[in-house]
């Protein structure tokens, strides 16, 4: 059995990353639903959301248990977080963004070694496939920031490090762009269109895998190219995530790419980790914009990492993370 868990490990970090890959590009590229009267994002039906919400509990089941669960109302909706008491009880506490309709669950990997740095609490994306619900619609950058910063105001700690993966770390960027008044710092782990555009083979590869009634297998097909042809096996968060696009309708505007201007302008401590096997985007040029743009950046590339890279390296993130925290402050 113990030489089984590294084995299903891998296999649950590679679902992950792929089906929120998928999910990234499928907003980003406009195919993911059919346009409707509803401004919010919204389950398709009764029916739909039961079944989201019974994979969401199967795999909330293998994060540890959360010592608190808030529901923090803002004037886009109510937002769903979990605190998870860990080390350092009075240090400022990490709050973690995940990718892309991954939702709390994606962390499962993470939270044992961030556990052991600090406090944590997780977030599932407003507009998202969620326990967050969507109240009013979110149109532009400024409109994603306000409803975030409404949320860290609400929260007791005097500041917050955010942790963002994927479409997380485009969330927790934009927030440092235009509400940074909480924020102490930033960690990226391969985020999208921060540094460097969605890539053309990542996109067009994404079309038949970003409509929901098409086959399955579509879908299975796209998951073995992004991990270079490995067989997709099924775990809870994967059958979660995939339950999500099956029956979440996403009403968010597309994000867009972070100009190196208003990266210039950010003054907030920042660690970006990128995954140099990514294939959302260009990790050499994504790595020279961010030192470039971003002077007091630290950049790290992560040479062997695919862009599900939070859960193929848990331990070394966690290690980084620790040195970034103990160089930028509390």
């Amino acid at each position: 059995m113990r030489r089984l868990l590294p084995r299903l490990r891998r296999r649950r970090w590679l679902v992950v990353g792929i089906a929120a890959l998928i999910t990234t590009i499928a907003l980003l590229t406009g195919c993911f639903a059919v346009r409707t009267p509803t401004p919010v994002g919204h389950f398709t039906s009764a029916a739909a959301a039961d079944r989201f919400l019974a994979a969401y509990d199967r795999a909330m089941a293998d994060l540890p248990s959360a010592d608190r669960t808030l529901d923090v109302r803002t004037s886009y909706g109510v937002v769903r977080l979990y605190h998870f008491a860990g080390a350092e009880p009075d240090a400022d506490p990490l709050l973690l963004l995940p990718g892309r309709a991954a939702a709390s669950p994606v962390w499962a990997d993470n939270l044992p070694a961030l556990l052991r740095l600090r406090s944590v609490y997780t977030i599932d994306l407003l507009g998202e496939p969620g326990m967050s619900i969507q109240q009013r619609p979110i149109e532009t950058p400024t409109d994603h920031a306000q409803w975030l910063h409404e949320v860290l105001i609400e929260l007791p700690e005097p500041a917050i490090h955010l942790v963002g993966l994927s479409i997380g770390g485009w969330t927790a960027m934009n927030l440092a762009v235009h509400r940074p008044e909480k924020v102490a710092s930033v960690t990226l782990l391969d985020p999208v269109l921060v540094f460097a555009d969605l890539s053309w083979q990542a996109i067009l590869r994404s079309i038949p895998a970003s409509v929901r009634w098409f086959p399955r297998s579509w879908r299975d097909d796209f998951a073995s190219w992004t991990a270079n042809g490995a067989p997709v096996e099924d775990v809870p968060v994967a059958r979660m995530i995939e339950a999500g696009m099956q029956t979440y309708a996403l009403k968010l505007s597309a994000p867009h790419r972070v100009t190196p201007e208003d990266l210039s302008g950010v003054g907030t401590p920042t660690l970006a980790l990128l995954a140099g096997e990514s294939r959302m985007h260009d990790t050499a040029e994504a790595a020279e914009v961010a030192e470039r743009a971003v002077p007091e950046a630290t950049v790290i590339v992560y040479p062997d990492a695919s862009h599900a890279i939070n859960g193929e390296y848990p331990d070394r993130i966690a290690a980084d993370i620790a040195t970034f925290l103990a160089a930028s402050g509390p």
